[in-house]
């Protein structure tokens, strides 16, 4: 029987995933400010989906690109 590591179990990008919650309010590197509509991941890893204020539709970001904001 093969011994589990925790810590396989874990990586950067499991851990964004709990960072980002839906509603949020986030920021990009250029200081446009938006709302967290979605949270997900795919064969590439985490995504963020933001509905940003300055444009009328959703764009999808890594995390290491936002910021959470008050």
């Amino acid at each position: 029987m093969l011994a589990q590591n925790s810590e396989l179990k874990t990586s950067p990008s499991l851990r964004h995933q709990h960072q980002f919650q839906v509603g949020d309010r986030v920021e990009k590197y250029n200081h446009c400010k938006g709302t967290v509509v979605r949270v997900d991941i795919d064969e590439n890893g985490v995504f963020i989906v933001v509905r940003f204020d300055s444009l009328y539709r959703e764009l999808a970001y890594d995390p290491y690109d936002l910021k959470i904001i008050q």
